[in-house]
C-alpha cells in the first residue's frame, strides 16, 4: 500500500468507526467491538507510517486545492508522527476504559458518545498530519465542533453552560485571532506551508513578528494559556472518558502541538531568537504554570485539581518551546507524550473512584488506597510522572527542558520549573499519602472493591506506559532527534 493510501486510511478509519457505531447501536457488544477493532487498525496504519518517518521519509498527500497555494495537504514530519502515535494508541486504551465507565455509570446516549469520540480522533489525525496552516485550521475547528456534544453529553444545565463556555472560548479565539494570523502569514510569506527553517524572515521587524506570534498563541485557545483557559475547568462536568479526551488524547494536545509546530516551521526558533529582544511568550507561560499550580493546590474537587494541573503542564510545553533551544523543543515534544500518559491515568483513576464511590473531592479520599489499590497505585505512578520523578516519563521530558534552560541561561525558566515542581508535589503527594496512610474519616469507611475490570485494565496499562517510556524511550527519542535536525 502506498504512503498516500496509508495517510488516507488513517484519516478514514475513525470515520468508518462512526458509521459502524451508528449501524450497530442496538447491539452494544458489537458496537464496542467495532470501536476496539477500528482503534487497533488505526494503530497498525500509524505504526506503518512511523517506520517510514524513522527512516527519514516524510510521506505526504494533497487532496484538493482551493486557490493557488491553498490546499488540503498532509505531510508527516517527526512531531506530527509523535502526536499521531499518542492519539491512536490512547484511542484504544480510552475505548477499553469507556466500556467499563459508560456501562458502570449507566450513562445515556452511549452510541452518540462513541460516534463523536471517533470523529474527534479523525480530526486529531488531520491536525497531526497537516502540512500547512489551512489544513491545520480546518481540522482544529472540526475537533472543536466534534467535542462539543461530548462536553454537553449529560444534557444537564451545568453541562449546557459548560458547553457554551467551551464553544464560545474556542471558536471566538480561533476566528478572531487564529484565522487572521493565518491570513496575515500568507500575505507576508506567500505560503502557509510548514517548512524547515520557517517561512518568515527578519526583515519583517520585531513588532510584526511579535504581534503575529501572539495572535497564533492566543488564537490557539486549546493550549489554555491564561487568560484563555476558562473553558478547560468548565468542561469537567463531562464524563471522565471525555475529560481524558480533552486532557490527554486530543484537545489540549492539539493546542500545544499546534504552537510548537508553528514556532518550529512557520517562525523558526532561530528567527525568534534573533529578532525578539523581550521573550514575552516565556513569561506568559511561566506565569500560567505558577498561577495554575497554586489554584490546583487550593482545589478540593479532584477533577478541578487535575484540570488546573493540566493548564500548568500545558504551559510547560509552551515554556520549553519559548526557550528556543533545540534541546528544550525536544523536551516540549517529549512532555506532550509524558503528559498524555500521566494525565490520562489520573483522570482514569478519578473516574474509577467516582464509578465505585461517587466521591469527587480530595478530602473524602482518606484510606481509599486500601480499598482500591490498583486505582490509587496507578494514580501514584502518574502523579510522580507529573512531578518529574524517575523512573517515569515526566522526568525525561523535564530533564530535556531544564537542559535547554541552562543552555541559554534562562534563569526565569529554571526558577519556574523548580517552583512548579514543588507545587506539583504539594498538590499530588498529600492525595497519595492520605489514600494509603490515613484512616478513613468516621462514617466514611470504605467497603468497596475496584471498579469494573475494563477501567482497571486501562488505568493499569497507562500507568505502566509512564514507566516504560522512561525505561524504553528509543522511538520517542528518535522522533525528537529528527525534529531537532529540522530546527538546526
Amino acid at each position: 500500500m502506498s504512503e498516500q493510501h496509508l495517510i488516507l486510511l488513517a484519516l478514514c478509519i475513525p470515520v468508518i468507526a462512526t458509521a459502524l457505531s451508528a449501524i450497530f447501536q442496538k447491539n452494544i457488544n458489537l458496537r464496542e467491538v467495532c470501536t476496539l477493532v477500528s482503534s487497533v487498525c488505526l494503530i497498525f496504519v500509524v505504526s506503518t507510517l512511523l517506520e517510514k518517518v524513522l527512516k527519514g521519509e516524510q510521506p505526504q498527500l494533497q487532496l484538493m486545492e482551493f486557490l493557488p497555494g491553498l490546499a488540503i495537504h498532509f505531510k508527516i514530519e517527526p512531531l506530527g508522527m509523535l502526536f499521531a502515535c499518542i492519539a491512536s494508541f490512547l484511542w484504544l486504551i480510552n475505548s477499553i476504559y469507556s466500556i467499563g465507565y459508560m456501562r458502570g455509570n449507566k450513562e445515556k446516549h452511549q452510541t452518540r458518545f462513541y460516534i463523536y469520540f471517533a470523529i474527534a480522533i479523525a480530526s486529531t489525525i488531520g491536525i497531526a498530519f497537516s502540512a500547512n496552516l489551512i489544513t491545520l485550521f480546518i481540522f482544529y475547528e472540526a475537533l472543536t465542533l466534534s467535542t462539543y456534544p461530548l462536553v454537553t453529553h449529560k444534557g444537564s444545565e451545568d453541562a449546557m453552560r459548560a458547553g457554551r463556555i467551551y464553544l464560545g472560548v474556542l471558536l471566538s479565539t480561533s476566528i478572531c485571532f487564529f484565522l487572521p494570523a493565518i491570513i496575515w502569514t500568507n500575505i507576508l510569506a506567500g505560503t502557509t506551508e510548514f517548512t524547515n527553517g520557517g517561512i518568515l524572515n527578519n526583515d519583517l521587524g520585531q513588532g510584526v513578528i511579535l504581534v503575529l506570534l501572539m495572535l497564533f498563541v492566543y488564537g490557539i485557545g486549546k493550549a489554555a494559556l491564561m487568560p484563555m483557559h476558562r473553558w478547560l475547568p468548565a468542561a469537567m462536568v463531562a464524563p471522565t472518558p471525555v475529560s481524558a479526551l480533552l486532557h490527554a488524547v486530543a484537545v489540549v494536545k492539539a493546542g500545544v502541538f499546534s504552537i510548537v509546530k508553528i514556532v518550529v516551521y512557520i517562525f523558526s526558533p532561530v528567527l525568534l531568537s534573533d529578532v525578539i529582544e523581550f521573550n514575552i511568550l516565556l513569561y506568559l507561560a511561566g506565569i500560567t504554570i505558577i498561577v495554575a499550580s497554586i489554584v490546583a493546590l487550593r482545589s478540593d474537587n479532584l477533577k478541578r485539581r487535575l484540570a488546573y494541573s493540566t493548564i500548568s503542564q500545558l504551559s510547560y510545553v509552551i515554556l520549553a518551546t519559548a526557550i528556543l533551544a533545540p534541546i528544550s523543543i525536544m523536551g516540549a515534544a517529549l512532555h506532550i507524550l509524558a503528559h498524555a500518559f500521566g494525565k490520562i491515568t489520573l483522570f482514569f483513576a478519578a473516574g474509577s473512584i467516582y464509578t465505585v464511590t461517587k466521591k469527587t473531592t480530595v478530602s473524602e479520599l482518606d484510606g481509599i488506597g486500601k480499598a482500591m489499590p490498583w486505582t490509587m497505585g496507578a494514580f501514584a505512578i502518574a502523579s510522580l510522572s507529573m512531578i518529574g520523578v524517575p523512573p517515569t516519563a515526566g522526568f525525561l521530558s523535564k530533564w530535556y527542558i531544564l537542559q535547554g534552560a541552562f543552555e541559554v541561561e534562562s534563569w526565569f525558566a529554571i526558577s519556574v520549573i523548580v517552583m512548579s515542581t514543588l507545587l506539583n508535589a504539594g498538590y499530588f503527594l498529600p492525595i497519595i499519602y492520605a489514600a494509603f496512610f490515613k484512616k478513613p474519616v468516621s462514617g466514611n469507611e470504605f467497603t468497596y472493591q475496584e471498579a469494573p475490570w475494563p477501567i482497571v485494565l486501562a488505568l493499569t496499562l497507562t500507568a505502566l506506559m509512564t514507566i516504560l517510556l522512561f525505561l524504553l524511550p528509543d522511538i520517542p527519542l528518535q522522533l525528537v532527534n529528527l525534529l531537532a535536525e529540522n530546527i538546526s
